[in-house]
């Protein structure tokens, strides 16, 4: 039997701005994990005991897998087994059946609290990276074909993102990315291309950096108690992409711009220079929230920041709008920062970034 544990995402600084193509953004990979356990078997299974699918059959038919229940929640990895299945024939590689199970550590199950942790694309990743597992003796397995195949595979189930959270899950640690041409992905995949051609292309924009956080740099967590639509939240800021808006324009260069600092700082080892440029991306932010009328910071966010601030330096995280929010502090000062957010109902996480897993 096969493991592989993969973690699961806080986005740092570039949300939204990474969705055009050049825009980057920093993320990072938490140490709270997808479990893919993997082995081969004389009947094709996926288990998935979180939410109550045990030995679900399934099979390949006719270049796409049929699964025995028809559950809406097996669309992500019902596509992700397509792509690496289709991979796989297109490499001369001869299929077995296989036994799959995916458990999560990314929400807190017991409670039903869900963090915002990028769930979706950490099983993705560990669905690819497990099956991949079974052929290391047939194939170059390399974090850029796990990349490459679980973007696909999430593209095609979403239609949209950034795959940010895809590399943050692949990965791990501390990235500076910059996301592929969506549109350019969309066009090769309507067109059916070879998934083994389309894994070796030049994808278009798409840089992938790993990052050193400066030392003494710790990065904080705070749950609070909602949780963000991210789809609602991008559709008020089409307007503004289709106008041409000047609004938009300037957002977009503030928040290359505090990303681009924010990545001196990392390499500079600059805690303080870091700590400046997560609150120049929270201010890119809050402008464009505010012409949008989306709202970014709940009354709790804006809390968790305030507080921050007297610590270092808050922000949102992801799509905002609920779920985490995250602060630049140092140690001396990290627990008197949870005793406050405490003290306004908001729940600090023991959540660290991820730099070796697996």
């Amino acid at each position: 039997m096969h493991e592989m544990k993969v973690p699961g995402k806080l986005f740092i600084a570039g949300e939204y701005a990474v969705l055009e193509p050049g825009y980057p953004a920093i993320v990072v990979a938490v140490d709270r994990f997808i479990t893919a356990r993997v082995t081969m078997s004389e009947q094709q299974t996926l288990s998935l005991p979180q939410l109550g699918l045990a030995n679900v059959a399934c099979r390949f038919e006719h270049g796409q897998v049929i699964f025995e229940e028809t559950d809406a929640r097996l669309a992500f990895i019902k596509n992700t087994l397509d792509v690496v299945h289709h991979y796989l024939r297109e490499s001369s590689i001869e299929t077995k059946p296989f036994s799959l199970t995916v458990t999560s550590e990314l929400d807190d199950v017991a409670s039903g609290r869900k963090y915002g942790l990028g769930s979706s694309a950490a099983v993705v990743v560990a669905v690819v990276s497990s099956v991949l597992t079974l052929y290391r003796d047939q194939l170059m397995v390399s974090k850029k074909l796990i990349y490459k195949l679980a973007a696909i595979a999430h593209y095609q189930t979403q239609g949209s993102g950034s795959c940010a959270d895809v590399a943050a899950s692949t990965y791990g640690g501390w990235l500076h990315y910059t996301a592929f041409k969506a549109s350019w992905l969309k066009e090769k995949l309507l067109e059916q291309s070879s998934i083994a051609q389309l894994v070796e292309a030049d994808w278009p924009y798409l840089e992938i950096e790993q990052l050193e956080a400066p030392q003494e740099l710790v990065l904080a967590v705070g749950w609070t108690g909602s949780s963000a639509k991210t789809a609602s939240l991008i559709k008020k800021i089409e307007p503004l992409k289709l106008q041409g808006s000047t609004i938009y324009q300037a957002f977009l260069r503030k928040s290359r711009d505090a990303v681009s600092t924010m990545v001196e700082g990392f390499k500079q080892n600059d805690r303080k220079l870091a700590m400046t440029s997560l609150s120049a991306n929270r201010s890119a932010l809050l402008e464009l929230s505010q012409e949008t009328g989306g709202a970014i910071e709940t009354v709790h966010l804006e809390k968790l920041i305030q507080i921050a601030n007297h610590y270092g330096a808050g922000k949102s995280s992801g799509a905002g709008g609920g779920d985490c929010g995250i602060a630049f502090t140092s140690t001396d000062k990290l627990e008197q920062l949870h005793k406050e957010w405490r003290d306004v109902g908001i729940v600090p996480l023991d959540i660290l970034p991820a730099t070796k897993y697996n």
